[in-house]
Protein backbone atom coordinates (compact mmCIF):
# COMPACT_ATOMS: atom_id res chain seq x y z
CA UNK A 1 0.00 0.00 0.00
CA UNK A 2 2.90 2.24 0.86
CA UNK A 3 4.45 1.54 -2.69
CA UNK A 4 1.23 2.64 -4.34
CA UNK A 5 0.72 5.87 -2.25
CA UNK A 6 4.28 6.85 -3.08
CA UNK A 7 3.66 5.68 -6.88
CA UNK A 8 0.40 7.76 -6.66
CA UNK A 9 1.71 10.57 -5.24
CA UNK A 10 4.81 10.88 -7.75
CA UNK A 11 2.34 10.84 -11.00
CA UNK A 12 0.04 13.24 -9.64
CA UNK A 13 2.88 15.88 -8.49
CA UNK A 14 4.32 15.26 -11.84
CA UNK A 15 1.17 15.91 -13.71
CA UNK A 16 -0.18 18.96 -11.44
CA UNK A 17 3.37 20.90 -12.23
CA UNK A 18 3.10 21.07 -15.82
CA UNK A 19 1.93 24.49 -17.82
CA UNK A 20 -0.67 22.41 -18.97
CA UNK A 21 -2.22 21.70 -16.04
CA UNK A 22 -1.49 25.06 -14.50
CA UNK A 23 -3.03 26.80 -17.50
CA UNK A 24 -6.35 24.40 -17.48
CA UNK A 25 -6.53 25.72 -13.92
CA UNK A 26 -6.53 29.50 -14.72
CA UNK A 27 -9.07 28.20 -17.77
CA UNK A 28 -11.18 26.45 -14.89
CA UNK A 29 -11.40 29.12 -12.85
CA UNK A 30 -12.08 31.66 -15.40
CA UNK A 31 -14.83 29.45 -17.07
CA UNK A 32 -16.12 28.36 -13.30
CA UNK A 33 -16.80 32.00 -12.80
CA UNK A 34 -19.82 32.14 -15.49
CA UNK A 35 -21.12 28.75 -15.34
CA UNK A 36 -24.35 30.47 -13.03
CA UNK A 37 -24.89 33.76 -14.45
CA UNK A 38 -26.11 36.34 -12.06
CA UNK A 39 -29.27 37.76 -11.97
CA UNK A 40 -28.71 41.01 -14.47
CA UNK A 41 -26.47 38.88 -16.94
CA UNK A 42 -27.61 39.05 -20.43
CA UNK A 43 -26.48 35.14 -20.96
CA UNK A 44 -27.91 31.83 -19.80
CA UNK A 45 -26.20 28.40 -19.60
CA UNK A 46 -29.56 26.63 -19.05
CA UNK A 47 -31.73 27.73 -21.97
CA UNK A 48 -35.82 27.61 -20.88
CA UNK A 49 -37.20 29.52 -23.44
CA UNK A 50 -39.43 31.88 -21.53
CA UNK A 51 -38.14 30.85 -18.36
CA UNK A 52 -35.72 31.31 -15.77
CA UNK A 53 -34.47 30.05 -12.27
CA UNK A 54 -34.43 32.66 -9.27
CA UNK A 55 -30.17 32.67 -8.02
CA UNK A 56 -30.91 30.27 -4.92
CA UNK A 57 -28.76 27.71 -3.36
CA UNK A 58 -29.99 24.72 -5.62
CA UNK A 59 -30.11 26.53 -8.40
CA UNK A 60 -25.98 28.05 -8.10
CA UNK A 61 -25.26 24.31 -6.80
CA UNK A 62 -26.59 22.21 -9.97
CA UNK A 63 -25.49 24.51 -11.78
CA UNK A 64 -22.37 24.47 -11.10
CA UNK A 65 -21.74 21.01 -10.95
CA UNK A 66 -23.94 20.26 -14.24
CA UNK A 67 -21.17 22.68 -16.90
CA UNK A 68 -18.19 21.31 -14.86
CA UNK A 69 -19.52 17.98 -15.58
CA UNK A 70 -20.55 18.84 -19.51
CA UNK A 71 -17.18 20.59 -19.99
CA UNK A 72 -14.82 18.47 -17.88
CA UNK A 73 -16.18 15.28 -19.76
CA UNK A 74 -15.30 17.15 -23.06
CA UNK A 75 -12.02 19.21 -21.91
CA UNK A 76 -10.27 16.46 -19.25
CA UNK A 77 -10.07 13.72 -21.58
CA UNK A 78 -7.92 15.57 -23.49
CA UNK A 79 -6.23 16.72 -20.54
CA UNK A 80 -5.23 13.07 -19.27
CA UNK A 81 -5.23 10.86 -21.98
CA UNK A 82 -1.23 10.67 -23.15
CA UNK A 83 -0.32 9.39 -19.46
CA UNK A 84 0.77 5.63 -21.10
CA UNK A 85 2.50 7.71 -24.05
CA UNK A 86 4.55 9.63 -22.10
CA UNK A 87 6.32 6.77 -20.10
CA UNK A 88 6.80 5.16 -23.23
CA UNK A 89 8.59 8.50 -24.63
CA UNK A 90 10.49 8.90 -21.66
CA UNK A 91 11.45 5.29 -21.60
CA UNK A 92 10.02 4.91 -18.18
CA UNK A 93 8.10 2.25 -18.93
CA UNK A 94 10.46 -0.18 -19.74
CA UNK A 95 12.59 0.09 -15.68
CA UNK A 96 8.28 -0.37 -14.93
CA UNK A 97 8.12 -3.48 -17.71
CA UNK A 98 11.06 -4.98 -15.20
CA UNK A 99 9.09 -4.12 -11.75
CA UNK A 100 6.71 -7.31 -10.34
CA UNK A 101 4.05 -4.98 -10.62
CA UNK A 102 0.88 -6.09 -12.47
CA UNK A 103 -0.61 -4.68 -15.28
CA UNK A 104 -4.08 -4.11 -13.84
CA UNK A 105 -1.92 -2.64 -10.81
CA UNK A 106 -0.14 -0.33 -13.39
CA UNK A 107 -3.27 0.71 -15.21
CA UNK A 108 -5.00 1.44 -11.85
CA UNK A 109 -2.51 3.68 -10.87
CA UNK A 110 -2.39 5.23 -14.44
CA UNK A 111 -6.45 5.79 -13.63
CA UNK A 112 -6.15 7.12 -9.70
CA UNK A 113 -3.59 9.63 -11.62
CA UNK A 114 -6.26 10.73 -14.14
CA UNK A 115 -9.15 10.75 -11.79
CA UNK A 116 -7.14 12.76 -9.33
CA UNK A 117 -6.41 15.52 -11.96
CA UNK A 118 -9.50 15.91 -13.02
CA UNK A 119 -11.14 15.99 -9.57
CA UNK A 120 -9.03 18.58 -8.57
CA UNK A 121 -9.70 21.03 -11.30
CA UNK A 122 -13.52 20.25 -10.87
CA UNK A 123 -13.04 20.77 -6.71
CA UNK A 124 -11.45 23.69 -7.64
CA UNK A 125 -14.95 24.68 -10.07
CA UNK A 126 -16.87 23.87 -6.91
CA UNK A 127 -14.90 26.43 -4.66
CA UNK A 128 -15.30 29.07 -7.37
CA UNK A 129 -19.10 28.16 -7.89
CA UNK A 130 -19.56 28.58 -3.69
CA UNK A 131 -17.57 32.38 -4.01
CA UNK A 132 -19.41 33.57 -6.85
CA UNK A 133 -23.29 32.55 -4.72
CA UNK A 134 -22.01 35.05 -2.30
CA UNK A 135 -21.06 37.45 -4.49
CA UNK A 136 -24.34 37.42 -6.53
CA UNK A 137 -26.44 36.16 -3.65
CA UNK A 138 -30.09 38.07 -3.84
CA UNK A 139 -30.85 36.93 -0.21
CA UNK A 140 -31.40 32.95 -0.64
CA UNK A 141 -29.55 31.16 2.51
CA UNK A 142 -26.96 28.92 1.38
CA UNK A 143 -26.70 24.90 1.86
CA UNK A 144 -23.28 23.68 1.26
CA UNK A 145 -25.62 20.39 0.45
CA UNK A 146 -27.05 21.92 -2.46
CA UNK A 147 -22.97 21.86 -4.07
CA UNK A 148 -22.04 18.57 -2.35
CA UNK A 149 -24.73 16.16 -3.43
CA UNK A 150 -24.71 17.59 -7.14
CA UNK A 151 -20.56 16.92 -6.97
CA UNK A 152 -20.85 13.50 -5.95
CA UNK A 153 -23.51 12.41 -7.41
CA UNK A 154 -23.27 13.97 -10.79
CA UNK A 155 -19.42 14.91 -11.12
CA UNK A 156 -17.18 12.03 -9.45
CA UNK A 157 -19.10 9.31 -11.45
CA UNK A 158 -18.93 11.04 -14.88
CA UNK A 159 -14.80 12.10 -14.17
CA UNK A 160 -14.74 7.80 -13.36
CA UNK A 161 -15.84 7.12 -16.47
CA UNK A 162 -13.84 9.81 -18.45
CA UNK A 163 -10.48 8.55 -16.61
CA UNK A 164 -10.88 5.17 -17.38
CA UNK A 165 -12.09 5.72 -20.80
CA UNK A 166 -8.83 7.40 -21.52
CA UNK A 167 -6.87 4.82 -19.87
CA UNK A 168 -8.65 2.28 -22.43
CA UNK A 169 -8.38 4.36 -25.68
CA UNK A 170 -4.84 4.14 -24.83
CA UNK A 171 -4.15 0.83 -24.60
CA UNK A 172 -6.45 -0.65 -27.35
CA UNK A 173 -5.62 2.16 -29.56
CA UNK A 174 -2.12 2.68 -28.48
CA UNK A 175 -0.26 5.84 -30.51
CA UNK A 176 -2.72 6.63 -32.82
CA UNK A 177 -3.46 9.81 -31.36
CA UNK A 178 -5.61 11.28 -33.44
CA UNK A 179 -8.34 8.30 -33.94
CA UNK A 180 -8.25 8.65 -29.69
CA UNK A 181 -9.50 11.93 -30.35
CA UNK A 182 -11.75 11.54 -33.13
CA UNK A 183 -13.58 8.63 -31.39
CA UNK A 184 -13.90 10.24 -28.42
CA UNK A 185 -15.48 13.50 -30.07
CA UNK A 186 -17.70 11.26 -32.03
CA UNK A 187 -18.96 9.94 -28.88
CA UNK A 188 -19.14 12.65 -26.83
CA UNK A 189 -21.15 14.70 -29.22
CA UNK A 190 -24.05 11.91 -29.86
CA UNK A 191 -24.04 11.30 -26.00
CA UNK A 192 -24.98 15.12 -25.74
CA UNK A 193 -27.02 15.30 -28.63
CA UNK A 194 -29.24 12.35 -27.66
CA UNK A 195 -28.96 13.17 -24.21
CA UNK A 196 -32.69 12.75 -22.63
CA UNK A 197 -34.14 11.32 -19.25
CA UNK A 198 -37.84 11.63 -19.70
CA UNK A 199 -38.99 9.53 -16.93
CA UNK A 200 -37.43 7.82 -13.99
CA UNK A 201 -37.10 3.68 -15.18
CA UNK A 202 -33.48 1.99 -14.97
CA UNK A 203 -33.24 1.91 -18.18
CA UNK A 204 -33.20 5.42 -18.74
CA UNK A 205 -31.02 6.70 -16.17
CA UNK A 206 -28.39 4.12 -17.48
CA UNK A 207 -28.99 5.09 -20.88
CA UNK A 208 -27.49 9.02 -19.34
CA UNK A 209 -23.60 8.67 -19.61
CA UNK A 210 -22.56 11.45 -17.91
CA UNK A 211 -25.67 11.48 -15.70
CA UNK A 212 -27.09 15.10 -16.16
CA UNK A 213 -30.39 14.44 -17.39
CA UNK A 214 -31.65 14.24 -14.07
CA UNK A 215 -31.09 18.18 -13.80
CA UNK A 216 -33.14 18.84 -17.09
CA UNK A 217 -35.56 16.59 -16.15
CA UNK A 218 -36.67 17.67 -12.95
CA UNK A 219 -36.24 21.68 -14.28
CA UNK A 220 -38.40 20.54 -17.47
CA UNK A 221 -40.77 19.29 -14.94
CA UNK A 222 -41.29 21.79 -12.39
CA UNK A 223 -42.24 24.47 -15.58
CA UNK A 224 -44.57 21.84 -16.69
CA UNK A 225 -46.18 21.62 -13.94
CA UNK A 226 -46.19 24.95 -12.20
CA UNK A 227 -47.29 26.85 -15.61
CA UNK A 228 -48.86 24.23 -17.55
CA UNK A 229 -46.64 24.29 -20.27
CA UNK A 230 -45.14 21.24 -22.01
CA UNK A 231 -41.46 21.95 -22.42
CA UNK A 232 -40.07 19.24 -24.18
CA UNK A 233 -36.25 19.82 -23.79
CA UNK A 234 -33.53 22.39 -22.50
CA UNK A 235 -30.55 23.24 -24.06
CA UNK A 236 -27.19 23.40 -22.32
CA UNK A 237 -24.25 25.79 -23.22
CA UNK A 238 -23.91 29.72 -23.23
CA UNK A 239 -26.60 31.16 -24.77
CA UNK A 240 -27.16 34.71 -25.59
CA UNK A 241 -30.70 35.95 -24.39
CA UNK A 242 -32.43 38.20 -27.09
CA UNK A 243 -34.64 39.69 -24.27
CA UNK A 244 -35.41 39.74 -20.64
CA UNK A 245 -38.88 38.74 -20.95
CA UNK A 246 -39.40 35.89 -18.98
CA UNK A 247 -40.96 34.46 -15.93
CA UNK A 248 -38.58 32.89 -12.71
CA UNK A 249 -39.72 30.13 -10.69
CA UNK A 250 -37.90 28.63 -7.73
CA UNK A 251 -36.23 25.65 -7.75
CA UNK A 252 -35.16 23.33 -4.76
CA UNK A 253 -33.03 20.57 -6.83
CA UNK A 254 -33.34 17.25 -7.86
CA UNK A 255 -34.15 14.15 -6.24
CA UNK A 256 -31.47 11.58 -6.17
CA UNK A 257 -33.07 8.81 -6.12
CA UNK A 258 -32.38 5.04 -6.09
CA UNK A 259 -32.81 4.30 -10.16
CA UNK A 260 -30.71 7.38 -10.12
CA UNK A 261 -27.71 6.35 -7.93
CA UNK A 262 -27.87 2.35 -9.45
CA UNK A 263 -27.46 3.58 -12.94
CA UNK A 264 -24.30 5.71 -11.68
CA UNK A 265 -23.00 2.25 -9.96
CA UNK A 266 -23.63 0.49 -13.24
CA UNK A 267 -21.41 3.36 -15.28
CA UNK A 268 -18.79 2.82 -12.49
CA UNK A 269 -18.66 -0.60 -12.44
CA UNK A 270 -18.55 -0.65 -16.20
CA UNK A 271 -15.26 1.38 -15.90
CA UNK A 272 -13.89 -1.16 -13.62
CA UNK A 273 -14.60 -3.69 -15.63
CA UNK A 274 -13.02 -2.23 -18.74
CA UNK A 275 -10.15 -1.34 -16.70
CA UNK A 276 -9.64 -4.80 -16.47
CA UNK A 277 -10.12 -5.63 -19.73
CA UNK A 278 -7.61 -2.98 -20.80
CA UNK A 279 -5.03 -5.10 -18.52
CA UNK A 280 -5.68 -8.44 -20.53
CA UNK A 281 -4.44 -6.50 -23.85
CA UNK A 282 -2.00 -3.97 -22.39
CA UNK A 283 1.65 -4.69 -23.84
CA UNK A 284 3.53 -4.01 -21.20
CA UNK A 285 6.06 -1.76 -23.27
CA UNK A 286 7.05 -4.45 -25.52
CA UNK A 287 7.05 -3.56 -28.78
CA UNK A 288 8.40 -5.99 -31.15
CA UNK A 289 10.38 -4.40 -34.69
CA UNK A 290 10.64 -6.31 -37.47
CA UNK A 291 14.23 -5.87 -38.76
CA UNK A 292 14.64 -6.31 -42.38
CA UNK A 293 17.43 -7.81 -43.23
CA UNK A 294 19.60 -6.45 -46.34
CA UNK A 295 22.75 -7.93 -47.98
CA UNK A 296 25.34 -7.03 -46.84
CA UNK A 297 28.01 -5.04 -49.14
CA UNK A 298 30.03 -6.57 -50.99
CA UNK A 299 33.48 -5.18 -51.32
CA UNK A 300 35.73 -6.03 -54.16
CA UNK A 301 39.02 -7.47 -53.52
CA UNK A 302 40.86 -6.29 -56.54
CA UNK A 303 42.92 -4.19 -56.26
CA UNK A 304 42.81 -0.87 -57.36
CA UNK A 305 46.04 2.20 -57.98
CA UNK A 306 45.14 5.08 -55.78
CA UNK A 307 44.95 8.38 -57.77
CA UNK A 308 47.61 10.66 -57.29
CA UNK A 309 47.50 13.44 -55.25
CA UNK A 310 48.13 16.83 -57.08
CA UNK A 311 46.75 19.32 -54.50
CA UNK A 312 44.11 21.31 -52.98
CA UNK A 313 42.42 23.47 -56.09
CA UNK A 314 39.73 26.05 -54.75
CA UNK A 315 38.81 27.19 -57.71
CA UNK A 316 37.29 23.38 -58.58
CA UNK A 317 35.24 23.45 -55.85
CA UNK A 318 31.46 24.27 -56.25
CA UNK A 319 30.26 28.34 -55.59
CA UNK A 320 29.18 28.96 -52.25
CA UNK A 321 25.79 30.38 -52.53
CA UNK A 322 23.99 31.51 -49.16
CA UNK A 323 20.74 31.00 -48.49
CA UNK A 324 19.00 32.80 -45.79
CA UNK A 325 15.37 32.86 -46.77
CA UNK A 326 12.31 30.99 -45.16
CA UNK A 327 11.21 29.34 -48.15
CA UNK A 328 13.19 26.08 -47.41
CA UNK A 329 12.10 26.02 -44.18
CA UNK A 330 8.37 26.60 -44.80
CA UNK A 331 8.51 24.19 -47.34
CA UNK A 332 9.81 21.40 -44.68
CA UNK A 333 7.58 22.45 -42.07
CA UNK A 334 4.80 21.30 -45.18
CA UNK A 335 6.30 18.16 -45.53
CA UNK A 336 6.64 17.03 -42.00
CA UNK A 337 2.69 18.56 -41.75
CA UNK A 338 1.45 16.41 -44.76
CA UNK A 339 3.68 13.27 -43.78
CA UNK A 340 2.38 12.99 -40.31
CA UNK A 341 -0.18 10.65 -39.00
CA UNK A 342 -1.36 7.82 -40.81
CA UNK A 343 -2.21 7.56 -45.22
CA UNK A 344 -5.70 6.55 -44.62
CA UNK A 345 -6.31 9.68 -42.46
CA UNK A 346 -5.48 11.40 -45.82
CA UNK A 347 -8.21 10.02 -47.35
CA UNK A 348 -10.85 11.16 -45.17
CA UNK A 349 -9.53 14.67 -45.50
CA UNK A 350 -9.44 14.52 -49.34
CA UNK A 351 -13.06 12.90 -49.14
CA UNK A 352 -14.26 15.88 -46.62
CA UNK A 353 -12.28 17.78 -49.02
CA UNK A 354 -14.05 16.99 -52.30
CA UNK A 355 -17.25 16.88 -50.41
CA UNK A 356 -17.28 20.86 -49.52
CA UNK A 357 -17.58 21.33 -53.06
CA UNK A 358 -20.43 19.58 -53.89
CA UNK A 359 -22.42 20.32 -50.58
CA UNK A 360 -24.56 22.96 -49.88
CA UNK A 361 -22.13 25.93 -49.40
CA UNK A 362 -24.07 26.31 -45.62
CA UNK A 363 -23.45 22.76 -44.35
CA UNK A 364 -20.17 22.82 -46.39
CA UNK A 365 -18.96 26.11 -44.10
CA UNK A 366 -20.94 25.25 -40.43
CA UNK A 367 -20.41 21.52 -40.86
CA UNK A 368 -17.62 20.31 -43.03
CA UNK A 369 -15.13 23.01 -42.30
CA UNK A 370 -14.83 22.55 -38.65
CA UNK A 371 -14.97 19.31 -39.21
CA UNK A 372 -11.81 19.40 -41.56
CA UNK A 373 -9.37 21.21 -38.87
CA UNK A 374 -10.37 19.44 -36.21
CA UNK A 375 -8.82 15.92 -38.20
CA UNK A 376 -5.65 18.40 -38.17
CA UNK A 377 -5.08 18.80 -34.52
CA UNK A 378 -1.94 16.43 -34.14
CA UNK A 379 -0.22 17.90 -37.14
CA UNK A 380 -0.43 21.43 -35.88
CA UNK A 381 -0.22 21.16 -32.29
CA UNK A 382 3.16 20.59 -31.52
CA UNK A 383 3.82 23.01 -34.87
CA UNK A 384 6.24 25.56 -32.31
CA UNK A 385 7.13 22.30 -29.72
CA UNK A 386 8.52 19.51 -31.58
CA UNK A 387 11.86 20.77 -31.49
CA UNK A 388 11.80 20.90 -27.83
CA UNK A 389 9.50 17.76 -27.74
CA UNK A 390 12.57 15.63 -29.98
CA UNK A 391 15.59 17.62 -28.12
CA UNK A 392 16.61 19.55 -30.96
CA UNK A 393 16.32 22.94 -29.52
CA UNK A 394 19.77 23.09 -28.94
CA UNK A 395 20.32 23.41 -32.34
CA UNK A 396 18.07 24.82 -34.06
CA UNK A 397 17.59 27.67 -31.40
CA UNK A 398 21.81 27.73 -32.09
CA UNK A 399 20.91 28.42 -36.14
CA UNK A 400 21.19 31.36 -38.18
CA UNK A 401 18.41 33.80 -36.78
CA UNK A 402 16.10 31.26 -35.83
CA UNK A 403 13.17 34.04 -34.51
CA UNK A 404 13.50 35.44 -38.05
CA UNK A 405 13.65 31.88 -40.04
CA UNK A 406 12.43 29.14 -38.62
CA UNK A 407 9.18 30.75 -36.24
CA UNK A 408 8.22 32.76 -38.94
CA UNK A 409 7.85 29.43 -41.29
CA UNK A 410 6.42 27.75 -39.15
CA UNK A 411 3.48 29.51 -38.59
CA UNK A 412 3.58 30.09 -42.67
CA UNK A 413 3.43 26.29 -42.85
CA UNK A 414 0.34 26.05 -40.84
CA UNK A 415 -1.49 29.06 -42.46
CA UNK A 416 -0.75 27.23 -45.40
CA UNK A 417 -1.55 23.95 -45.05
CA UNK A 418 -5.36 25.03 -43.63
CA UNK A 419 -5.79 27.85 -46.21
CA UNK A 420 -5.29 25.00 -49.14
CA UNK A 421 -7.94 22.65 -47.06
CA UNK A 422 -10.55 25.56 -46.99
CA UNK A 423 -10.11 26.28 -51.20
CA UNK A 424 -12.95 24.88 -51.91
CA UNK A 425 -15.30 26.87 -49.47
CA UNK A 426 -13.58 29.86 -50.03
CA UNK A 427 -13.86 30.40 -53.57
CA UNK A 428 -17.37 28.98 -53.24
CA UNK A 429 -17.82 32.13 -50.94
CA UNK A 430 -15.94 34.30 -53.28
CA UNK A 431 -18.49 33.34 -56.14
CA UNK A 432 -21.16 34.24 -54.07
CA UNK A 433 -19.79 37.26 -53.47
CA UNK A 434 -19.50 36.41 -49.38
CA UNK A 435 -16.79 38.42 -48.97
CA UNK A 436 -16.98 38.97 -45.25
CA UNK A 437 -17.45 35.38 -44.63
CA UNK A 438 -14.27 34.47 -46.58
CA UNK A 439 -12.29 37.10 -43.54
CA UNK A 440 -13.83 35.11 -41.42
CA UNK A 441 -12.77 31.93 -42.25
CA UNK A 442 -9.19 33.61 -42.63
CA UNK A 443 -9.29 35.09 -39.32
CA UNK A 444 -10.31 31.66 -37.93
CA UNK A 445 -7.01 30.29 -39.63
CA UNK A 446 -4.99 32.92 -38.16
CA UNK A 447 -6.62 32.76 -34.79
CA UNK A 448 -5.94 29.29 -34.94
CA UNK A 449 -2.52 29.05 -36.27
CA UNK A 450 -1.53 31.76 -33.58
CA UNK A 451 -2.92 29.94 -30.30
CA UNK A 452 -1.09 26.61 -31.35
CA UNK A 453 2.27 28.64 -31.91
CA UNK A 454 1.89 30.68 -28.82
CA UNK A 455 1.04 27.61 -26.48
CA UNK A 456 3.11 25.76 -28.35
CA UNK A 457 6.25 28.34 -26.99
CA UNK A 458 4.60 28.76 -23.65
CA UNK A 459 4.29 25.48 -22.35
CA UNK A 460 6.78 23.44 -24.71
CA UNK A 461 4.05 21.09 -25.38
CA UNK A 462 1.07 20.20 -27.34
CA UNK A 463 -1.65 18.99 -25.04
CA UNK A 464 -2.89 22.59 -23.86
CA UNK A 465 -3.38 23.43 -27.68
CA UNK A 466 -5.35 20.10 -28.14
CA UNK A 467 -7.83 20.64 -24.85
CA UNK A 468 -8.44 24.30 -26.08
CA UNK A 469 -9.11 23.40 -30.34
CA UNK A 470 -11.66 20.20 -29.22
CA UNK A 471 -13.15 22.99 -27.13
CA UNK A 472 -13.21 25.33 -29.98
CA UNK A 473 -14.79 22.56 -32.54
CA UNK A 474 -17.21 21.90 -29.24
CA UNK A 475 -18.79 25.28 -29.33
CA UNK A 476 -18.67 25.81 -33.10
CA UNK A 477 -21.01 22.97 -33.35
CA UNK A 478 -23.42 23.86 -30.18
CA UNK A 479 -23.31 27.82 -30.21
CA UNK A 480 -22.54 28.68 -34.34
CA UNK A 481 -22.88 32.52 -33.11
CA UNK A 482 -19.65 31.10 -31.32
CA UNK A 483 -18.10 29.30 -34.17
CA UNK A 484 -14.00 30.48 -34.22
CA UNK A 485 -14.81 30.74 -38.21
CA UNK A 486 -17.65 33.14 -38.49
CA UNK A 487 -21.61 32.38 -39.57
CA UNK A 488 -22.37 32.75 -42.97
CA UNK A 489 -25.76 34.06 -42.25
CA UNK A 490 -25.22 35.93 -39.52
CA UNK A 491 -21.30 38.51 -39.76
CA UNK A 492 -20.35 39.40 -36.26
CA UNK A 493 -18.03 42.82 -36.84
CA UNK A 494 -16.84 42.95 -33.09
CA UNK A 495 -16.22 39.48 -33.08
CA UNK A 496 -13.70 39.45 -36.26
CA UNK A 497 -12.13 42.51 -34.54
CA UNK A 498 -11.51 40.68 -31.65
CA UNK A 499 -10.10 37.59 -32.55
CA UNK A 500 -7.97 39.38 -34.68
CA UNK A 501 -6.32 41.16 -32.11
CA UNK A 502 -6.48 38.10 -29.69
CA UNK A 503 -4.63 36.43 -32.91
CA UNK A 504 -1.87 39.66 -32.78
CA UNK A 505 -1.55 39.46 -29.51
CA UNK A 506 -0.59 35.60 -29.06
CA UNK A 507 1.63 35.93 -32.03
CA UNK A 508 3.98 38.62 -30.32
CA UNK A 509 3.63 36.63 -27.31
CA UNK A 510 4.95 33.77 -28.55
CA UNK A 511 8.16 35.99 -30.71
CA UNK A 512 8.54 37.50 -27.42
CA UNK A 513 8.63 34.03 -24.93
CA UNK A 514 10.78 31.87 -27.94
CA UNK A 515 13.35 35.64 -28.07
CA UNK A 516 13.65 34.52 -24.52
CA UNK A 517 14.34 30.72 -24.57
CA UNK A 518 17.04 31.77 -27.22
CA UNK A 519 18.80 34.20 -25.14
CA UNK A 520 18.88 31.72 -21.96
CA UNK A 521 19.67 28.22 -23.91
Amino acid sequence: MGNLFNTLKGDYLQRSRSYAFLITVAIAVYAAHSFVPPPEADYSTLNIPGYKGVYNSAWAGHMTALMTTIMLSLCGFYLVNSTIKKDIDTEVGLIIATTPISNFGYLFIKFLGNLMILLTISGIALLVGIVMFFIHNSGYPFYIGDFLRPYFFMVVPAMICVSGLAIAAEVFLNRKTILQNSIYFLTFMTIILTMARQTNTMGDNIKDVFGVGIVTSSINEKINKQFNEDIQSITLGYIKLENNQYKTFEWNGASWDKNYLIGRLVWIVLTFLLLYISSLFFHRFDFKQSVQRRPILQISEEKTTPAPYSGFRKSELPEITPAYGIIPFVKTELMMMIRKDAKWLWLINVGLWVASIFLPLENAYILLLPALFFLQVNRISDLTSKEVTNRLHYFTFASYKPLQRLLPAQVLAGLTLLTVLALPVIFRLLFSFHFISIIQILNGIVFVVALSACLGVVSSGRKLFEILFFALTYIAYRVPDANYLGNINNHDYQMITTLFMTSCALLILSFAVRKNQIKSL
